[in-house]
């Protein structure tokens, strides 16, 4: 099973110094999240530049809010950072359930859903080399891996997980992992009733803090900044991992159900989780 990092966004300055630590480690991925009305870095530039410090951990948005963003750009941005990164760009996708983020957006909120479902086969036909429309013609550059970055798709509800067999190459659960083996058989079972070969991808994650007590508060307040306007602040706080002991327990629980990769994500702005956290993978 691989491990892989979530970064902190309370202090994109940081994050370079994250990249080359987790490059240097045992870890697969860094992974970033996707908000518009939020203090964090937009996420497909922020992975462009850890891209050219960086030589072999995958880059994966956590997840990446195509609704919010105009198709054929999308594709364009994809394309290209798969391109300039030698295919290491994995593409988590959610539909996103913030209202100021699509107020801001000018999308709809109760359309996000069907919006997304349109912008797949355009995505993945602009990254196959077919044009965008029939009054305009295709998008380059061709991305590094033939038909388009890997798609992971995050989501809870049955529409949503069908997504990955649909349109996908695994599922993102990020999700306690008490939620998390319904999920992912209801994910097997889907790609096998759309006939799909081989298995689906299946990524989890966790929330992690560790170090001394103010790193741990540091990772709370970002964390709990973060939530606040969700209603679910407390309950998300409470899954926080805060020790080794229970960041291994997650782990191997998270291994049993079968998940392929797990990532750590951290809310807490200190680097030396890079090298704290490599000592239990």
């Amino acid at each position: 099973m691989n491990v892989g990092l979530g970064l902190p966004i309370a202090d994109p300055a940081l994050l370079l110094d994250w990249a080359a630590r987790a490059d240097a480690g045992p870890f697969s991925t860094l992974g970033l999240l996707d908000r518009l009305v939020y203090d964090n870095p937009e996420p497909l530039v922020t992975l462009a530049v850890l891209a050219g410090a960086t030589s072999r951990v995958r880059l994966q948005t956590e997840v990446l809010l195509p609704p919010l963003r105009e198709t054929a750009l999308l594709a364009k941005q994809a394309a290209t950072l798969d391109r300039l990164s030698g295919g290491r760009l994995v593409l988590g996708l959610g539909v996103g359930g913030r209202a100021d983020d699509h107020a801001a957006a000018g999308t709809g909120l109760r359309t996000r859903g069907r919006r997304m479902d349109e912008q797949l086969p355009v995505l993945r036909r602009l990254w196959s080399g077919g044009p965008f429309s029939d009054e305009a013609g295709p998008v380059g550059p061709a991305p590094a891996r033939p038909g388009g970055p890997e798609l992971l798709f995050g989501g809870f509800k049955p529409v949503a997980l069908e997504r990955v067999a649909r349109w996908g190459d695994g599922f993102l659960a990020a999700a306690p992992p008490a939620w998390v083996g319904p999920l992912f058989d209801a994910v097997r079972t889907s790609w096998k009733e759309h006939g799909r070969e081989g298995a689906p991808r299946l990524v989890s994650q966790i929330t992690v803090a560790l170090g001394p007590d103010e790193v741990i508060e540091d990772a709370r307040a970002s964390m709990g900044a973060y939530y606040a306007t969700s209603g679910a602040s407390d309950y998300m706080l409470s899954g926080l991992h805060t020790t080794p002991a229970a960041i291994r327990d997650a782990l191997a629980r998270l291994r049993d159900l079968g998940a392929d990769e797990v990532m750590l994500y951290c809310w807490g702005r200190d680097p030396g989780h890079a090298e704290r956290l490599a000592d239990l993978v």
